[in-house]
């Protein structure tokens, strides 16, 4: 792709006529490299004509662009264009893993066919890649994608059926080799954001390829879609979603992010809700990997940055920061809004007798500095100690000098709060349904008071309960420091032989 003029050399105050003159696309060269990808539509619906070698006709059930050409984010003179293809042969996800390569043998037999050549195409190579095969049409590169139609006639608006969501998951394949069945929601995604965005994010587009991807060709890089995703939260986040903003102020800030990669964790849940048990807990696990982390708002088994040499983008982008395109007029940097590495989560602090405290938290901030939001809510004099329980995991104690990032903690989460006077000291019971509670314990009290405890926040007598630590079934009238409990220590809880069942909690 022809690039245009050194972004650096223009100042700040000039970009929005850079980009209207220097990347956005002519409409005669949109329509020229169209027309190219009707007609390579046209071969996608004729060649599986008559093929029976999989066992079953095979229909194109519709051809969607995606990537920039999709979006609305082409450049200017860009010459590669990508469609998905979702065909009548693929009913599942194992079955599209399963036979993928058998349909790009098909197509290929199929193009070299002479039928085809009244299509009025000369000229055209194809190559292979794992997941696809590319078109070149000098000088367009269509790469085409097959793919289980996961969504059906799904209204795209909306979000897809849950079931879709877990049958990915549950499919376990590699992570984004199921992508381009939700390419229709990749590109919805960006497709209707505000065009003063889209010139936002052909500027950051038009760096890469200018100072990153030209200056480093053999480098592993990450995707442009990283990228895009990475400058669509900035823009949310910095702006609140503003249709009006500066370009410079937008420009800055991505590369000031790009600087912090190794904090970045992103994810959105515009297409899939984490209440459902199966992806929520497919999303916890993904936030906890190895960051930057950026999740593909339209499947959340794909970190979109993962593995990728992102010390090379953050050395250029610290380079782009010192250039005419990041200072005003008076040879000042241009400002940028205020966007932190991960968004803020909503916290909610739980407390038995209380209700409950709702926090809006960066993941980042320390533990300590949530205390002292709490102290002030509430008023508490006494020791705070919180925690927190992941489903089917054991509870946690949250440390002070760390932050809920220390634990993975990068989407709305619940804690309990436990507020002691010394020598208190607090324990977990783990029920037997897995769910543990905290609970404020005197050192040399019984352990009847513990069970009095219990009785009021269960509604289990104690004379129905048995407590168990290291094996050993924990007598009433025995303090905590006979049995050598401490802090923070778990418990057992099982409801005696030959009583009422246990209630729930």
């Amino acid at each position: 792709m022809a690039l245009a003029q050194d972004l650096y050399s223009i100042p700040a105050s000039r970009l929005d006529s850079f980009v209207t003159q220097c990347l956005q696309p002519r409409r005669e060269w949109k329509e020229e490299v169209l027309e190219a990808v009707r007609t390579v539509e046209q071969f996608l619906k004729q060649c599986f004509q008559g093929d029976q070698s999989l066992g079953q006709k095979v229909q194109v059930l519709k051809v969607v662009k995606v990537g920039s050409f999709g979006n609305g984010t082409v450049l200017r003179n860009e010459t590669d264009v990508e469609l998905v293809v979702f065909l009548s042969c693929f009913h599942s996800f194992h079955e599209m893993a399963k036979i993928h390569q058998a349909v790009k043998l098909m197509w290929r037999n199929a193009w070299y066919s002479e039928d085809l050549l009244d299509l009025g195409l000369r000229d055209v190579r194809m190559e292979e890649v794992p997941s696809a095969v590319v078109l070149i049409l000098e000088p367009i590169n269509v790469t085409i994608m097959p793919a289980f139609r996961a969504l059906g006639p799904s209204d795209l608006h909306l979000q897809p059926p849950t079931e879709v969501y877990v049958s990915l998951i549950k499919a376990c394949g590699y992570p984004g080799n199921f992508s381009p069945s939700f390419g229709e929601l990749q590109r919805n995604f960006m497709k209707h954001r505000p065009t003063k965005l889209k010139s936002l994010l052909r500027l950051v587009k038009h760096w890469y390829y200018q100072y990153v991807k030209a200056k480093c060709p053999r480098a592993n890089l990450p995707p442009l879609y990283a990228l895009e995703l990475l400058t669509v939260y900035a823009w949310e986040e910095g702006t609140q979603e503003e249709n009006n903003f500066r370009l410079e102020e937008g420009l800055a800030t991505v590369m000031e992010l790009l600087q912090e990669y190794e904090l970045i964790c992103i994810h959105w849940t515009t297409f899939y809700s984490l209440q459902n048990p199966i992806i929520g807990n497919c999303v916890r696990k993904q936030l906890k990997k190895q960051r930057p982390i950026i999740l593909d708002p339209a499947d959340p088994t794909h970190n979109v940055a993962e593995g990728y040499r992102w010390d090379i983008v953050a050395q250029r982008a610290s380079q782009c920061l010192k250039q005419d395109c990041c200072y005003d007029s008076r040879e000042i940097p241009v400002s940028s809004w205020t966007v932190k590495t991960a968004p803020d989560i909503q916290v909610t602090v739980q407390q038995w007798g209380h209700s409950d405290l709702i926090l809006w938290v960066n993941p980042y901030d320390s533990i300590k500095k949530v205390k002292e939001r709490i102290r002030r809510s509430r008023g508490y004099s006494g020791l705070q100690r919180l925690s927190f329980q992941e489903p089917g995991g054991e509870r946690q104690v949250l440390s002070s000098h760390c932050s809920l990032a220390s634990y993975g903690i990068f989407c709305s989460t619940h804690i309990y709060l436990l507020d002691m006077l010394s020598p208190e000291f607090q324990v977990f019971v783990k029920n037997p349904d897995g769910e543990s509670h905290a609970y404020a314990v005197h050192p040399y009290h019984a352990i009847q008071s513990l069970k009095q405890q219990i009785e009021d926040r269960l509604g289990l007598s104690s004379d129905q309960q048995q407590l168990e630590f290291r094996g050993h079934v924990l007598q009433d009238w025995f303090d905590f420091v006979c049995y050598g409990i401490q802090d923070s220590v778990t418990l057992t809880l099982s409801k005696k032989e030959g009583k009422v069942p246990f209630p729930c909690s």
